[in-house]
C-alpha cells in the first residue's frame, strides 16, 4: 500500500469514527472537540512534518492532500472542512516560518489545541488578491494592521490567523507581507457569517492590531508569493474534495435506483435513469484523473502546473455540481428534504466553484496559457 493509499484509508476510518462528534457540533461555528479528536486520532499530525510537531519526515504532498480530502468528503463534509482549514491555516507557517514560529504556533495547531485560519480575502480583493488594501504600517519593532478581511474560514473563532496585509503602497503583488496574528489580539474583532451551507466562516475587522517582529512571516513584501505557494499546494485538493462529495452522491443514486420501484420494476431499468448515471460516472472519473494529474504536476515542479490546476479545479467543481444535481433528480422530492444527504451536498458543492479562484478565473488562466504557448 502506498503512502497515499494508507493516508486515504486511515482518513476514511477516522471520519467514520468521529462522525458523531462532527454531527453534534455547533452549526456554523468551529467544532473544537472535533479538531482535538482529529489530532488525537493521528490524522492532523500525519499531514505535518516532525519539525512542526507532526509525524511525517517532510511536508505533505499535493497528491496526499487530494487523497485525504477525497476520502474525508466522501464520508463527512464537516470532517473534511475541519481538516482542510486547519492545514491551510497552518501551512504558510510550515513553508516560511522560523523554528520558533513552528514551535509556538504550528505545534498547538497540529495537537488540535489551537484553531488556525488563512486570512487573505477582503471585500474588494477576492479573486484579485493583489488588490489587498489592509494596511500594515511600521510601528517601532513591528507593524500595526488595519482593515477588513471577509469570508475567512474558521473566523471569528480561530486562535491563530495567518494574515496578509499591504506593507508597500502602490506595489501590487510585490507589496504584501504575511503576519501571524493571535485571535485574541487587542483591536481584532470578528463576526460569523451565515452562508447557504453552515461552515465556520466570518468577517474580521482590525483596528491598529500590533504585530511584532516575531510575528512577521517570511520576508517583508514577500507575502503574496507565500500565499500563492500555499494555494498552489492546496488548489488541486479543492477538486479532490468535490470529487469525494460527488462520489457520495453517485453512490446514493445507484443504491436508490436499484431499490426504488416504479411501474413494477426498479427505476435502474429505465434507460432515462441508468444512462444519466452512466454519463455522470464517466465525467466523475475524468474529473478525478485531472485532479490527480494536477497534483502530480505540482509535486514534481512542472512549469505548467497553473494551467493543469486550473483545468482540474474548473472541471471537477462544475462536474461535481452536475453529478449531485442528477442524483437529486433520480431521488425525486425525497432528496429535497432538509437533512437528506443530497440536500446537504447540494448546498455544500456550490461554494467550491467560487473560492480559491472562480470558474471564470480558471478559464482565464487556461486561455492565457493556451495563447502563450502558441506565441
Amino acid at each position: 500500500m502506498t503512502e497515499r493509499q494508507r493516508l486515504a484509508t486511515d482518513a476514511q476510518a477516522i471520519a467514520r469514527k468521529v462522525a458523531p462528534i462532527a454531527e453534534s457540533g455547533p452549526e456554523g461555528r468551529v467544532n473544537r472537540r472535533l479538531v482535538r479528536e482529529l489530532a488525537d486520532e493521528g490524522l492532523l499530525p500525519a499531514l505535518f512534518p516532525r519539525r512542526a510537531g507532526g509525524t511525517r519526515d517532510g511536508e505533505v504532498s499535493a497528491v496526499e492532500l487530494c487523497a485525504v480530502r477525497e476520502a474525508l468528503a466522501r464520508e463527512s463534509t464537516v470532517v473534511e472542512n475541519a481538516v482542510a482549514i486547519q492545514t491551510l491555516g497552518a501551512y504558510p507557517i510550515v513553508l516560511a516560518g522560523t523554528e520558533g514560529q513552528l514551535r509556538e504556533y504550528v505545534a498547538p495547531i497540529v495537537r488540535g489545541e489551537a484553531i488556525a485560519a488563512f486570512a487573505l480575502t477582503e471585500p474588494d480583493a477576492g479573486t484579485d488578491a493583489g488588490a489587498l488594501a489592509m494596511k500594515a504600517e511600521p510601528d517601532g519593532a513591528g507593524f500595526r494592521l488595519s482593515g477588513t478581511k471577509v469570508f475567512i474560514s474558521n473566523a471569528p473563532d480561530a486562535d491563530i490567523y495567518v494574515m496578509f496585509a499591504r506593507t508597500t503602497a502602490d506595489a501590487g503583488t510585490k507589496g504584501i507581507t504575511g503576519f501571524i496574528v493571535p485571535g485574541d489580539a487587542p483591536g481584532l474583532k470578528g463576526e460569523a457569517l451565515e452562508l447557504i451551507s453552515a461552515h465556520p466562516i466570518g468577517r474580521l475587522q482590525l483596528d491598529g492590531v500590533v504585530v511584532r517582529e516575531g510575528q512577521v512571516l517570511g520576508d517583508v513584501d514577500g507575502g503574496f508569493k507565500l500565499a500563492m505557494r500555499t494555494l498552489d499546494l492546496f488548489r488541486p485538493s479543492v477538486g479532490a474534495n468535490v470529487v469525494g462529495m460527488a462520489a457520495a452522491a453517485l453512490d446514493a443514486a445507484i443504491s436508490y435506483a436499484s431499490d426504488r420501484q416504479a411501474f413494477g420494476r426498479p427505476i435502474k431499468e429505465f434507460q432515462a435513469v441508468s444512462h444519466q448515471l452512466a454519463q455522470v460516472a464517466t465525467a466523475l472519473e475524468a474529473a478525478r484523473a485531472l485532479v490527480y494529474q494536477a497534483a502530480e504536476a505540482h509535486d514534481r515542479g512542472d512549469e505548467r502546473v497553473a494551467r493543469q490546476s486550473a483545468m482540474a479545479k474548473l472541471f471537477a467543481t462544475e462536474t461535481a455540481q452536475h453529478v449531485i444535481d442528477v442524483a437529486i433528480q433520480v431521488h425525486g422530492a425525497v432528496a429535497l428534504e432538509r437533512g437528506h444527504l443530497l440536500e446537504h451536498l447540494y448546498r455544500e458543492v456550490r461554494a467550491p466553484r467560487i473560492y480559491e479562484g472562480t470558474s471564470e478565473i480558471q478559464r482565464e488562466i487556461i486561455a492565457r496559457d493556451l495563447f502563450r504557448a502558441s506565441d
